[in-house]
């Protein structure tokens, strides 16, 4: 078993921390795990990309040239990786900001309104972990705990604060889905 993601969106969204939670998560779980970020030289406003590859086996190489799933913030992230994907992938799509709908007709498309999600919980700052939320509720790669365990790993203890709103955002975008 391998599965790659792409996290794709602007400088700032939160795309890195998307990769690393994820595969932090992988490890922690027991998987073999690659993590590549590519990002422009602005530190917010730029693009931003990652891959993340999972596997129970050695990884070859880092680079998710055939995506299982492509996780987008923005428009111009969804014109960018949507022809990677493998048929019968799955893009998730921020649809609080991204109105084009794929091209691809041989995909899934998961829209998830992440901003205004955000919006109702008083921080703009979780869209990602809203989106992780989603992201991990339907690729069932590793269990909600495992997740927020790392997530909070990561975090450390100066953000201990940030682990309710995490929580927080993490189960508005897993239980989102349960009501579509």
């Amino acid at each position: 078993m391998i599965v790659k993601t792409i996290f794709s969106g602007f400088g700032g969204q939160g795309v890195m921390m998307m990769g690393i939670s994820l595969a932090n998560s992988g490890m922690n779980k027991g998987f073999h795990v690659t993590y590549l970020p590519a990002y422009g030289a602005e530190m917010r406003g730029g693009t931003a990309n990652c891959t993340v590859a999972i596997a129970d086996e050695e990884i070859a190489s880092p680079v998710a040239s055939e995506p299982n799933y492509l996780v987008v913030l923005n428009s111009p992230s969804l014109f960018t990786f949507q022809n990677k994907v493998i048929t019968e992938g799955t893009i998730f799509l921020n649809s609080s900001i991204i109105k084009d709908s794929p091209h691809r007709h041989d995909v899934k498309v998961i829209r998830v309104p992440c901003a205004d999600i955000a919006q109702e919980l008083g921080n703009i700052k979780v869209v990602n972990v809203i989106m992780m939320g989603a992201f991990i509720k339907v690729s069932g790669i590793v269990s909600p705990e495992i997740y927020l365990n790392s997530l909070e790993s990561i975090m450390g203890s100066r953000k201990k604060s940030l682990a309710e709103i995490n929580r927080k955002a993490f189960t508005a975008g897993f239980d989102y889905l349960k009501s579509q």
